[in-house]
This record gives structure tokens, C-alpha cells and sequence, in this order.
């Protein structure tokens, strides 16, 4: 018989391996769901007609079947917003009295008022009808769409380049005081603001007009069509080319409708390069501060106090946080350098409002305990003859913790590296405070000097999460908009960690001397 204490540690290894495989399992189940429901937002279902006993038609897609033991129930996306005014219908199986899928039903997706759910009447480009009929403006639709996406082009390229630069010119010489150049720039901005109206003008001409399948029509901009469809003729392989070029807006394009629509990409910018500016701004504070308590600090009470407040930091609620970085970073630090550097925009403030930088160094104080926590364990690793043997052959104490204690020990920063920007990645709280915004008008990045604009306000996917799933007026047709963001801004982290884990696996590869 085995002796009681091997047949304890039987049980306690099966007891931890157990918990190690449903904590996986737990893990695999988010993940599946977040990129079923996440991935499955991108996919095209047929549009259905559903004529009811009363004589009502609907066409939409099925998004739900809800079955009850006392009734059964479809949920319908019915689109047609700006007709209708909802989005959805809620239909009993026992009152629909034929189904069908119309071969020519056309699917819309617009810049604004969401879909619209019909079928094609007639085309005009201006005052010239160039099609009618479904079938006949269908095809002559696509050219003269193409033509207006081009146009739209121009409109987007114009305001956001030659007039951009134009008013930051003239900004720029209003609050330097400068009289000269003024009156040129000026007239350059009239001048691009008449190519503008002359393009918005061509981009207005072209127009659709839909019939609703209750008969209303509507009539509608060319241009105001993102993209159009006919699902219930597409084969597997056409929305499978939709599916992919859906999520590839989805990734690159700006968001739309108050961020129900469109793409995240300035989510996604924003998310990365707050959490790169916050890793900037940690890594020599937290390693800063774990030398001293390692290795030059005399051991004693207060420097225990020190490592217990250290750790306490760590529970501290992340909202506090956001509270001390807009008092301090902001209003005291950003205040400052207004008055100092930016007398001439007052009281309109530059730096001293919320912006990306204050949202990083504020992310940077809230990881900072779990940087020095790590450093401090990566340098403890570092074993003591390590140290002496350095010292021994005639290196300063300086030179000994630079070229061989920092590098042995820098897997052990890395992985408390890891583990703050995971975190700063997906923290919200603190930044609604300094900074984070529904929608940033522009990126912190651009063509104008000085390129890199730390003051702007910035957008991210934790808070896109939040704001679709929660603010929008939406709820029901953003909630698979809500698990694709989640499952993107997983992978975002994922991948920051995988580079981090590269590098750290790389350093322990090049110090294996080392028991780090």
C-alpha cells in the first residue's frame, strides 16, 4: 500500500491538473463564442419575404428563431430605418401565411440610416434617367456608382488634405500674430472651398430610387451607398469574396453612424500606440525603481513599507487612477505648459485637456507596482556569484548591475512588461477620464509637423466595446459588432504579447548562464 503522503500528492496533482484543464476549457468556450457570433456578423444571409395573414409583407433577414412551448417567434432585421423607423420586427410563426426569397431583392449598405431592404426602380444622373426597372438599373447602377465612390474619394482627399493643411496654415498664423501670409491663405481656402462645393455638387446629381416591399419608395443619393447587393442570387463562393472584404473594412475603414457601422480602425491605432508610449514610459520607471530596492536600498523597515505600499497600488480601483492623472497630468502639468508654451491659444487649452499622452502616463502609474514587482523577481534571480564574479574582476558596482545583472534579469522585466501592457490594453475606466473619446476626428499621427500629436484625444476598443454595447441606439443591431470588436481587440493583445514573449524567449536563449 502507498504511503499516505505519495497518495496525497497523487491527488493534489490531479487535483491542479484538473483545474489547469477547465481553466483552459473556460478560456477555449469565451473564445469560441466571441468568434462565433463575432465572425458570423460578417456573413450575408438571404433576405426572406414573409407575407402575413393580415396581408402585411416584410423582407429582411432572419437573425432569430425563438421557440417557446407556447409560441414561436422570428426576429426579423428589417432594416429600412428612415421609412419604417425601426430596424427589427418580431414575427409569430402562426401568423405568417407564405415565406419566399425574391430573386432580384436588393441589400444597401449606407453612410447613413443603416440598410435599406427593396428593390431597384429607377436610376438618374441628374436630370438624365439612365434606367428603369429592376432589372435595367440594377446593371447600370454599378457604373455610376463606381463614378460616385470616386468623387467621394475626391470630396474625403480634399477636405482632409489641401483644405487641411490650409486651415492648420491659417490657425497657425492667427495665434503666431502674423499678419503676413494671412490674406494669401485666405483666398487659397476660398479658392478649395469652390472646388468642394463644385465636386459636392457632381457628387449630389446621382439618384436611386428604391421600393420598400410595402411599395413606398424612396429616394436616395448615389453616393450615399456604401455598397449594393442582391443576396439571394449570390452563389457560396460571391459571399465568401462579401465576407472577406467585409472584415477587411471592418479592420481598415473609420467607423460610421455613431460607430454602429464601418470599421475601428482608429480604435485599433489608437489602442497600439497608447499602449507602446505607456511601455515607454513604465519600463525605466518600474526598472528604475526595482534596482534601488534590489540593489541599492539598505534592507530594513522602511523599505519593506515601501514594497508593501508598492503592492497595495496594485488593488488600488483603476478609476482612482483616472482621477489623479486628471488633476495632475492634466490640469497642473498640461495647465503649466499651456501658459508656458501655448500663451497665445488660451483659453482654448492644447495640452491642458485630455489627450493621448496624459491617458498613457496615467495607464504607466497604474502598472507601474506590477513592473517593479517583476523586476524585482527577474533581479533576485540573478545569482549572487554572478554578481561577485564581476566585482572580482574589477567592475564597478555601476558596470556590474548595467552588463550583467540588467541583461541576465531582463527575461524577468519582460514578463512584468507582458503583463502591464495586457493590462493597460484593456483598462477603460481611467481613460474616459484623460483623454479616450466616441469618436476622434483625427489620428495622433499625420503628414503635418509636428507629426506626432501627443494632445489629441484617441480612440479605443475597449471603450468601443462599451459604447456600441451599452450606448448605442441601437443595442440589437450592434450586439455582433460588440463580439467582433472583443475578439479583435483579444488578438491586438495577443499579438503585442507574442512579440514581447519573442524577445524575452530570445534574451533567456542568449543569458541561458543564468537561472532566470
Amino acid at each position: 500500500m502507498k504511503p499516505r503522503s505519495e497518495l496525497f500528492g497523487q491527488a493534489m496533482t490531479w487535483l491542479c491538473g484538473g483545474a489547469l484543464a477547465f481553466n483552459l476549457l473556460l478560456v477555449i468556450g469565451i473564445m469560441g463564442l466571441l468568434a462565433w457570433h463575432g465572425l458570423s456578423y460578417f456573413w450575408q444571409k438571404d433576405l426572406v419575404q414573409l407575407t402575413l395573414k393580415d396581408g402585411t409583407s416584410l423582407l429582411g433577414e432572419v437573425w432569430e428563431v425563438e421557440q417557446a412551448p407556447a409560441i414561436d417567434r422570428l426576429r426579423i432585421k428589417i432594416a429600412n430605418r428612415d421609412v419604417g423607423g425601426l430596424d427589427f420586427a418580431w414575427i409569430e410563426e402562426a401568423d405568417i401565411a407564405s415565406r419566399a426569397r425574391p430573386a432580384g431583392a436588393v441589400l444597401l449598405e449606407r453612410l447613413e440610416w443603416g440598410n435599406f431592404h427593396g428593390f431597384m426602380e429607377e436610376l438618374r444622373d441628374g436630370n438624365k434617367v439612365l434606367a428603369r426597372g429592376p432589372e435595367a438599373t440594377w446593371k447600370a447602377f454599378h457604373e455610376l456608382h463606381e463614378k460616385k465612390a470616386e468623387q467621394r474619394e475626391q470630396v474625403d482627399e480634399l477636405e482632409k488634405g489641401e483644405i487641411g493643411d490650409v486651415n492648420y496654415a491659417i490657425e497657425k498664423l492667427r495665434l503666431e500674430g502674423r499678419a503676413d501670409g494671412l490674406a494669401e491663405r485666405e483666398a487659397e481656402y476660398e479658392q478649395l472651398a469652390g472646388r468642394l462645393f463644385k465636386l459636392r455638387e457632381k457628387l449630389d446629381q446621382g439618384t436611386l430610387v428604391m421600393r420598400a416591399v410595402d411599395g413606398q419608395i424612396k429616394e436616395m443619393p448615389v453616393a450615399m451607398v456604401v455598397r449594393a447587393i442582391r443576396p439571394n442570387d449570390m452563389n457560396a463562393l460571391e459571399k465568401t469574396g462579401l465576407y472577406l472584404s467585409r472584415g477587411w473594412e471592418f479592420i481598415t475603414a473609420d467607423p460610421r453612424e455613431s460607430n454602429t457601422e464601418g470599421g475601428i480602425f482608429p480604435a485599433i491605432f489608437g489602442t497600439v500606440m497608447m499602449v507602446f508610449i505607456m511601455s515607454f514610459a513604465v519600463a525605466p520607471l518600474g526598472v528604475l525603481a526595482a534596482l534601488y530596492l534590489r540593489e541599492y536600498a539598505k534592507q530594513g523597515l522602511l523599505v519593506r513599507m515601501v514594497r508593501i505600499a508598492v503592492n497595495n497600488l496594485a488593488g488600488v480601483p483603476s478609476i482612482v487612477f483616472g482621477m489623479f492623472g486628471l488633476g495632475f497630468f492634466v490640469y497642473l502639468v498640461g495647465g503649466s505648459l499651456d501658459r508656458l508654451l501655448y500663451p497665445e491659444s488660451l483659453p482654448t487649452p492644447t495640452f491642458g485637456t485630455g489627450g493621448i499622452l496624459w491617458a498613457s502616463l496615467t495607464l504607466a502609474l497604474l502598472t507601474v507596482p506590477v513592473v517593479i514587482v517583476a523586476a524585482e523577481e527577474g533581479l533576485a534571480a540573478v545569482p549572487r556569484i554572478v554578481r561577485e564574479g564581476s566585482l572580482a574582476l574589477g567592475a564597478t558596482k555601476f558596470e556590474t548591475i548595467w552588463r550583467v545583472v540588467i541583461p541576465a534579469a531582463a527575461p524577468g522585466i519582460l514578463t512584468g512588461m507582458i503583463l502591464a501592457m495586457a493590462r493597460a490594453a484593456g483598462e477603460v475606466a481611467p481613460l474616459m477620464i484623460v483623454g479616450m473619446v466616441k469618436l476622434a476626428p483625427s489620428l495622433p499621427i499625420d503628414g503635418r509637423p509636428p507629426f506626432v500629436h501627443f494632445e489629441r484625444k484617441f480612440m479605443h476598443l475597449g471603450f468601443h466595446i462599451f459604447d456600441v454595447g451599452f450606448q448605442s441606439p441601437n443595442v440589437e443591431a450592434t450586439t455582433p459588432l460588440v463580439f467582433a470588436t472583443a475578439l479583435l481587440l483579444i488578438v491586438v493583445v495577443t499579438l503585442m504579447n507574442i512579440v514581447a514573449i519573442m524577445l524575452r524567449n530570445h534574451l533567456r536563449r542568449k543569458y541561458a548562464g543564468s537561472t532566470v
